[in-house]
């Protein structure tokens, strides 16, 4: 369940750097769009989300799942040993 949790968590990670690279600034216009009538928007109500805002909504939270999953998952895990049929040593004490 691990390897898929952390492929699925570095295919996110990948996704929301291109998709945020991907995106222009919110000021990204804002030497241009000042001498207009758009300048208001600006400042204003955003207007409708694009979908590139859902994507990166939904990876974000895909994101966030996946990392607090791993490290509840690295935090919680069974006490297993690889030597299965070796006693524990015994510890000595000098007197």
């Amino acid at each position: 369940m691990t390897p898929f949790i952390v492929a699925l968590h570095v295919t996110a990670c990948i996704l929301l750097i291109l998709i945020v690279l991907l995106q222009s600034g919110k000021g990204a216009e804002m030497g241009i769009s000042m001498g207009g009538g758009a300048g208001q928007t600006l400042f204003g109500a955003g207007g409708p989300a694009t979908i590139l805002t859902k994507i990166t909504t939904a990876v974000a939270i895909i994101f966030m799942v996946t990392s607090l999953t791993l490290a509840y998952v690295s935090g919680h895990k069974a006490e297993k040993s690889i030597m299965k049929n070796v006693p524990a040593p015994v510890e000595q004490t000098t007197e």
